[in-house]
């Protein structure tokens, strides 16, 4: 008897911790105002934490004016997935709507809940302002700092407004040494509009090429950062291109390129994944290659040589995971610093079907 309550035990121990496992970024989703029959949808990021692959069996909301969306197959340890309420905003007023996830395994839910307020004269910011970061809207969902040079200062103004029934706070969290943010005004009551000054300082970006960084545009500075609130930003300093200037310019090496973008992915029943794009120095000095990056995740290059005596050709190699990329939010790019005086940067673009 007293073997059996062990095991019993145990087996209850495993399912509480099972359930333990799963880690919410925020557990209560306020969607802000919508309009009367104007479905708004809240979305939850869960992420495993487990050793184990987790399978979620069903989500139960507490209501029929609910409906969710969840992954059906396996999660693997690890893993960030995603689960989905959208309500069909039939009833004016506040509303609190809940739903149970169950797991394979435990009998204990996980509780997710999204709330917000059903308006009767509601205006529609979807196309001013189509990107979500929690209850602020912003008319961009990434910053690019392009052909920036040592020395420069560029701004990006975001227009945001808030789509909350509570005054926010807006700000950029994580900020880089090489970026600062201010908002004007500073407090932003609810349906009030304003703006977000990104500024760059070159002088703190350390090397030539690409960088990149994820800030997070909040609703407070105590927000804790998430997918929902990640604000991509990139830089392309560009390299001194003096060193061939007048009459030493007809010895610079010379870039010459099969291509400058591809299109890759689905093209009738083939999946293309791979491309190739040959680059020659046609140049009378040695064509060097000192940069090689991409601007999204899910690409991957090769370059077999990345410095050209004049004459030779090398073959530059693309592939994609095209689930991936598709769902970045910056444009599939690859980018090249060379020593060439006219192709110091050089972007080869890259179409995905």
């Amino acid at each position: 008897m007293k073997k059996t309550l062990i095991i019993l035990g145990l087996c209850m121990a495993s399912l509480v911790a099972l359930a333990q496992k799963v880690q919410i970024t925020k557990q209560t989703v306020n969607v802000g105002k919508t309009g009367f029959e104007m479905p708004v949808t809240a979305t939850f990021e869960l992420k495993n934490k487990g050793s184990r692959h987790l399978t979620i069996t069903s989500v139960k909301p507490d209501c029929g004016c609910t409906k969710v969306e969840y992954p059906r197959k396996s999660i693997g340890n690890g893993e960030t997935f995603t689960v989905k309420m959208t309500y069909d905003a039939r009833m004016l007023g506040h509303f609190h709507k809940q739903a149970a996830v169950y797991l394979r395994g435990s009998q204990k839910p996980v509780w997710l809940a999204m709330e917000g307020v059903v308006v009767e004269e509601w205006t529609d910011y979807s196309k001013m302002y189509p990107y979500a970061f929690g209850n602020i809207l912003a008319n961009v969902d990434n910053a690019e700092f392009d052909d920036v040079k040592k020395g420069d200062h560029p701004e990006m103004v975001i227009n945001i407004i808030n789509n909350g029934g509570e005054t926010v706070v807006p700000n950029m969290l994580h900020l880089p040494p090489y970026l600062t943010a201010f908002a004007i005004p500073e407090k932003l009551e609810a349906g009030k509009s304003g703006k977000l000054t990104l500024t760059l300082n070159s002088q703190h970006l350390n090397n030539f090429g690409l960088t990149q960084t994820s800030i997070y545009l909040a609703e407070q500075l105590s927000d804790k950062v998430s997918n929902e609130t990640e604000f991509p930003v990139s830089v392309v300093l560009l390299p001194n291109a003096t060193l061939f200037e007048g009459k030493n310019k007809q010895y610079a090496p010379r870039l010459e390129f099969s291509a400058d973008s591809l299109t890759l992915g689905m093209v009738g029943k083939k999946n293309i994944k791979k491309g190739i794009i040959t680059l020659t120095n046609k140049g009378r000095l040695a064509l060097k290659i000192s940069s090689l990056q991409m601007f999204t995740k899910g690409m991957k290059v090769t370059l077999n040589k990345r410095e050209l005596q004049p004459g030779e050709s090398a073959k530059l190699q693309v592939s994609i995971d095209r689930d991936e990329v598709l769902k970045a939010r910056q444009r599939p790019r690859v980018l090249m610093i060379t020593n060439d005086p006219d192709h110091s940067k050089m972007v080869i673009k890259v179409g995905v079907k």
